[in-house]
């Protein structure tokens, strides 16, 4: 199968004069993670992440989104194979490649996610997904404590790359944050308040992590998870033991990764 069968044409792009602002809106309202940026020609020439919106603190603020654009490590071309885009996607570690006419003629088509692709394995029944989790998932994952401040856990997690994190207490799942509950709650981080010459006391964890959070068992089956994720449009669940011990993570990476 060929990318331009499966990616998401509708996914929407910003104009690189546009201000960055208004991507902080569209990331928000359509809870989308990335954005592409293009130019007055529809090339493609950057993305924007949750993370890079996260940089800003003013609701006027002047910056355009070539301010604070990066350029993915990975950008497919329509014609290439759906299989290999993935492996190369998980070589390259994102969740989103734009999609180009081809290497020499950047015209942005469309975004193809991880979602995309997990959502074609479960249409066709791979054999793997009837795997257990236990097989797949991180058994050492990084987390955060409720009583941690928002400043430190966003270095950690811009520092790693991480897109959420679980919050546990004496060794047990009780939440969880993610850069969405971040940009939803409009937190003020002080690292950036104090470059204005300002100072604010940071907010603590449990004041932005969601309490209802959605979890698993080692013995439940890559299927349930995939079903979840694209269900539920989360990027990664929580594997707890029967004591609701926080034993491990799984997230959309790791279930492309078992199914190919």
């Amino acid at each position: 199968m060929r990318v331009q069968n499966l990616m998401n044409r509708k996914y929407p792009s910003l104009y690189s004069d546009e201000l960055a602002t208004k991507a902080r809106a569209i990331l928000r309202n359509r809870e989308l993670r990335v954005l592409p940026v293009v130019d007055k020609h529809k090339h493609f020439i950057g993305m924007i992440s949750r993370s890079d919106i996260m940089a800003i603190t003013s609701s006027v603020s002047p910056i355009r989104a070539k301010g604070i654009m990066s350029m993915p490590r990975f950008i497919a071309a329509e014609e290439m194979d759906v299989i290999q885009v993935a492996r190369e996607m998980i070589r390259s570690d994102e969740w989103y490649a734009p999609i180009v006419k081809s290497s020499q003629d950047y015209t942005y088509l469309g975004m193809l996610g991880l979602e995309n692709l997990i959502d074609l394995f479960l249409k066709k029944g791979f054999a793997k997904l009837a795997k257990p989790l236990s097989e797949i998932m991180s058994t050492e994952p990084v987390t955060c404590s409720p009583d941690d401040d928002v400043d430190n856990v966003w270095r950690l997690m811009q520092e790693h790359s991480f897109a959420g994190l679980p919050v546990v207490k004496k060794g047990k799942l009780v939440g969880i944050v993610t850069q969405k509950n971040l940009l939803d709650s409009r937190v003020v981080f002080p690292m950036f308040e104090a470059k204005k010459g300002r100072f604010k006391a940071p907010s603590k964890i449990s004041s932005v992590m969601r309490t209802s959070v959605i979890s698993l068992k080692p013995a439940s089956l890559v299927k349930e998870a995939a079903e979840l994720m694209l269900e539920k449009n989360i990027g990664r669940v929580p594997i707890i033991d029967g004591k609701g011990k926080l034993i491990g993570v799984v997230d959309r990476e790791d279930i492309v990764k078992a199914l190919l």
